[in-house]
């Protein structure tokens, strides 16, 4: 039976590939996923920079199986121009093709919100179900897998929004994360909206997870922010989930994304390099513990 295989956001470990390919090899892996290589996306790399990228990583024997995008994410509204999201996937998909990588993360565009902070009543559906398929049709036509993630976008507002994108884009795969659903509303049910159940989420979805994404933690209610933790420390479900993927047969990716010592979409989360790049390979460690414990069962 195929084997999953563990890779992870290697920029949590160091902004220079040098240093993400040093931790990949730590933890005995082949694989990142990559975001950004010296604070830049791959696609927005100069074209020398992605020569030396494709270089060092044919030397290194190191490949990146998932390119972690910002397509359509929780920076782009849905209600301005497309032409940003096109631009980035016609400069993706020849730089993917160069590297051999299959996978790549997208999502469904930023949560509409009035200037007070609260979800508009039009999330403008059509719009977004209608990019999101020519996405995808772009990538699957250049024999490249989009997956969506549960994020800060349409999509990630409850597993309701999710399966509604997937009846609205017909074979559109998914990576899960499980933190996202602990720090993100249940827009799917009445205000004040409850967290989500990472469990519950991906209960409902399952059937068309491609790719999985692992982080960790716990919503501070008080503090009103998420506490980021280590594996099976939080309220993601891990446990729970990995053992019912493995039960299933999975031999998709599992990529970590730790969130302990550098969380990519706020810079006020920022540390030591020794200390983030010890973080990162400690939760690879942890990582694969569960997994060994899970495989050899109670």
């Amino acid at each position: 039976m195929p084997r999953y295989y563990l890779t992870g956001f290697a920029d949590e470990a160091a902004k220079d590939l040098d240093g993400q390919i040093r931790a990949t090899q730590e933890l005995g892996w082949r694989d990142i996923e990559s975001r950004n290589i010296g604070g830049t996306n791959i696609h927005d790399l100069g074209d020398a920079e992605f020569d030396g990228v494709c270089g060092k990583l044919a030397d290194a024997g190191v490949r990146i199986n998932c390119f972690g995008s910002a397509i359509a994410n929780w920076n782009k509204q849905i209600d301005q121009p497309f032409e940003s999201s096109l631009a980035e996937t016609r400069r993706a998909i020849p730089r993917m093709q160069r590297l051999g990588t299959r996978l790549v993360r997208i999502m469904s565009f930023a949560v509409r919100k009035d200037a007070a902070g609260a979800d508009l009543p039009d999330q403008m559906e059509e719009e977004r179900f209608r990019r999101v398929r020519e996405l995808y049709r772009m990538f699957t036509d250049a024999g490249i897998v989009p997956v969506h993630e549960n994020c800060m976008n349409y999509g990630g507002m409850s597993w309701r929004h999710t399966l509604r994108l997937l009846d609205n884009v017909p074979g559109l795969k998914l990576v899960f994360d499980t933190g996202n659903p602990v720090f993100t509303d249940d827009r799917s049910r009445p205000a004040p909206h409850p967290k989500q159940s990472a469990w519950e989420f991906y209960e409902h979805v399952r059937e068309h997870v491609a790719y999985v994404h692992i982080k960790d933690g716990r919503w501070d209610a008080a503090a009103n922010k998420p506490v980021f933790t280590h594996i099976g420390e939080g309220d993601g479900d891990v446990r729970r989930i990995l053992a019912d993927l493995l039960g299933r047969g999975y031999a998709g990716g599992i990529s970590i994304e730790p969130h302990l010592a550098v969380v990519y979409h706020d810079p006020t989360q920022q540390c030591e390099d020794a200390v983030r790049y010890a973080n990162y390979v400690e939760y690879g460690r942890r990582l694969m513990r569960l997994l060994a414990e899970i495989e050899a069962g109670p």
